[in-house]
């Protein structure tokens, strides 16, 4: 899987590994098909960011679910 082209399944792979690593529920509700193309390099960014931590603060998990709700069209 290369995670630097856009496609439906690398989005959906996306999403569901940020949202197993913060552990939120709502996660099912963002799919890959409300995700605009020219948004892809700003989710690769912020699941390369999400993946790469252990813990985060509170402040963190509510910028990142901010972010999420930016990725996904309006």
């Amino acid at each position: 899987m290369d995670l630097n082209v856009w496609s439906e399944e690398n989005v959906e792979f996306m999403f569901e590994g940020i949202t197993r690593k913060l552990r939120m529920a709502t996660g099912g509700s963002i799919k890959a098909s409300n995700v605009k193309e020219e948004m892809y390099e700003d989710l690769k960014d912020l699941y390369d960011m999400v993946t790469s931590k252990d813990r985060f603060s509170i402040s963190e998990i509510d910028a990142i679910t901010t972010e999420l709700g930016k990725i996904r069209k309006a």
